[in-house]
């Protein structure tokens, strides 16, 4: 994949995870679980390896939760 495309993902990512975000997104298990579904969409939409989307996945929601304090102020 280009550095082009991955660029179009992640800000498609960012922008996904930041609207859907919830104060307490973390404890909830029906918003990860809907996070999940939202990320694996736009992965499967840019044509993103099926083999490697889980992982992609996990780094996704890992990483969100690093920010969202910042990103659940502004929801």
């Amino acid at each position: 994949m280009g550095d082009e495309l991955l660029m179009t993902i992640a800000r498609q990512l960012v922008e996904t995870v930041r609207k859907n975000v919830t104060i307490d997104w973390t404890l909830r298990e029906n918003v990860q679980a809907k996070l999940r579904v939202l990320v694996k969409k736009i992965l499967r939409k840019y044509g993103y390896p099926p083999d490697k989307q889980q992982k992609a996945t996990d780094t996704v929601l890992e990483q969100a939760k690093l920010l969202c304090k910042d990103w659940a102020e502004f929801a």
